[in-house]
């Protein structure tokens, strides 16, 4: 009998691992089904019509675009105990491409294995999907059968989402999977990966793409003191219109708006560089007038205008006498400087015992500057908590975003960000949140603006979301007091205060930095981003006979990657914003 019984499991085994590693996708099933433990309705998707006949009332309007996971409401009423059991985050998360036919964006399906523990009362997935440095947010919910019961040879099955389509392409997102039920106080409910969607000349091609293109034949000649630029204009396909030039030399900048009239030419197009400094080597770029264009960066020299002489003749008696008695006179001053430029070389080394020979060593070697890199046995990156205030609106808050995106991919950080970790957040809430954040990270950089010299109180209001609009503002506000707090303390027991840091925008004003935090280092951003990278790896930019090099966070190099020209425009739309707000107000008041 044992010898039939092993045979036919072995007979089994490959329809088993057959079967097992099949992917599993999701049905169209209704709630009743769910509900009743129907065995046809083994594992199906949520729709956020489901989610309205469930609680009666529209989800869209209380939880914005995602779909809740209301257990209790849904599977808890016959059994309130279904929703109360432990279940341990998913694993083997994998982001899979699909192919879009919209050539403008990606399309992605995620993919899945449940965990070992807690699988027995495991009751659905929803997967989040989060744009870096910004607020989009979609959502799915898969829920089983309230009946089923899985066994653990089930963590071995792929679960597999439905497609997440329309995503923009060359950018960053972070996806969670997220185990059902979730009781409180549990915190490894969840799996989140970041992935960046396929650039644009990946999926049509480096001649289909705004993004990508960039000029490729660059001539500059020079007209007395004027400077023109003739370059090649993008193919009519693309759809750019418009170009910018940016400038630099000795701190200056100079920005031109090109706007070529394509009915005289449409392959090539000159401008002019005026008012440039004579003398100066400029290192210029120039893109199409498009959102992270890439910048040909091309250098122009301007040579010095020697005036001529009006009157060339009438100079020339004078120069004929004058120029021998010269000629004398120099011949006797340099005889005798020469003799004293022997003389007291020899009689200050022996003042100071210096070695000559020593000397004409260093002149060998010269003044070549050793570039010191940054040390890699670091074991792990430095943690870095952002604050802000969100009373300045969303183009402030989308700067802050961007500058959390640019630090975290080229400062060699790992950043914290709220809006990046909503899920946490809404479990914790946001002081607990920034509690433990501030505790754990290395670091803490407030982003000062208007919006910290204003703290508003907490005001009751029957409209959920003006009342979350105000909690988040009041919390940033009560966040800085705490931080000064911190601050404050440590400054009176001595301790060192390099944890914490402080910041504007180009747009804001040094009065904007609360009292509290002018203990601590505070920087101008963006000009002070190698400052904040020196902060956050303690490494210092210049000694003796070095500096340090590192790329794309100079004042000139930030802006030549996508990250930063994003963070660049984000500044300019914030300060833009924050500008026109301003003279509202100032009008107003007259």
């Amino acid at each position: 009998m044992w010898g039939i019984l092993y045979l036919l499991l072995t007979l089994a085994q490959p329809l088993w691992c057959q079967t097992t590693a099949a992917p599993v996708t999701a049905q169209d099933c209704s709630l009743d089904c769910i509900q009743k433990g129907d065995p046809a309705c083994e594992y199906c998707r949520i729709t956020r019509s489901h989610i309205t006949k469930g609680l009666g009332f529209n989800s869209i309007e209380a939880f914005g675009s995602c779909i809740p996971w209301p257990c209790f409401e849904l599977l808890g009423d016959e059994d309130p105990k279904i929703c109360q059991h432990y279940v341990q985050a998913p694993n083997d998360v994998k982001v899979e491409f699909l192919n879009e036919p919209n050539p403008e964006s990606d399309s992605i399906v995620v993919s899945w294995k449940p965990s070992y523990y807690g699988i027995a009362f495991l009751r659905g997935f929803q997967v989040f999907l989060q744009a870096l440095g910004g607020t989009s947010v979609a959502c799915q919910l898969f829920l089983f059968h309230r009946n089923i019961s899985l066994p653990a040879s089930h963590a071995q099955r792929v679960y597999k989402s439905d497609p997440f389509p329309g995503l923009s392409l060359g950018s960053q997102y972070a996806v969670t999977v997220m185990a059902l039920p979730v009781p409180e106080k549990w915190e490894k409910f969840y799996h989140s990966e970041i992935f960046s969607t396929r650039s644009c000349a990946e999926k049509k091609g480096f001649e289909q793409c705004k993004n990508d293109w960039y000029p490729e034949h660059i001539e500059v000649q020079q007209e007395g003191t004027a400077i023109t630029v003739t370059f090649n204009l993008a193919p009519p396909n693309l759809g750019i219109r418009s170009y910018f030039s940016l400038c630099y030399a000795n701190g200056m900048k100079k920005y031109t708006n090109i706007t070529p009239d394509l009915t005289t030419n449409k392959t090539h197009h000159s401008y002019q560089l005026n008012n440039l400094q004579e003398g100066a080597n400029y290192t210029c770029e120039i893109a199409a007038n498009e959102v992270d264009a890439v910048r040909k960066v091309f250098n122009v020299r301007v040579t010095h205008i020697q005036n001529e002489d009006a009157s060339p003749r009438s100079a020339a008696p004078s120069l004929a006498v004058i120029l021998p008695l010269c000629l004398v006179a120099v011949a006797i001053l340099g005889a005798c400087l020469a003799i004293l430029s022997r003389r007291r070389p020899e009689l200050q080394m022996k003042k100071f015992n210096m070695q000559p020979d020593i000397i004409s060593q260093h002149e060998e070697g010269g003044d070549q500057e050793e570039v010191v890199s940054l040390h890699r046995n670091r074991l792990k990156p430095p943690r870095l908590l952002i604050c802000y205030s969100s009373y300045d609106g969303p183009t402030h808050i989308k700067a802050v975003m961007q500058l959390g995106v640019f630090i975290q991919q080229h400062m060699a950080t790992q950043v914290c960000l709220d809006l990046w970790d909503s899920l946490r957040v809404a479990e914790e809430g946001s002081m607990a949140w920034h509690c433990r954040q501030i505790r754990e990270c290395d670091f803490v950089l407030v982003i000062c603006s208007r919006g910290f010299n204003r703290r508003p109180e907490p005001e009751d209001d029957n409209e959920d979301l003006e009342v979350g609009l105000k909690s988040n503002t009041y919390s940033s506000g009560v966040v800085i007091q705490l931080i000064g707090e911190e601050v404050g303390r440590a400054k009176a027991r001595g301790q060192d205060l390099s944890k914490y840091m402080a910041a504007i925008f180009e747009y804001s004003e040094e009065t904007d930095i609360p009292t509290e935090l002018r203990l601590i280092s505070h920087y101008m951003l963006t000009n002070d981003l190698p400052l904040l990278f020196s902060h956050l790896h303690g490494v210092a930019l210049h000694r003796p006979g070095a500096y340090l090099k590192i790329d794309h966070i100079s004042d000139k190099g930030f802006a030549k990657v996508p990250a930063g020209a994003a963070l660049q425009w984000a500044i300019y739309e914030a300060g833009m914003a924050l500008g026109e707000k301003k003279q509202r107000s100032l009008e107003e008041g007259d």
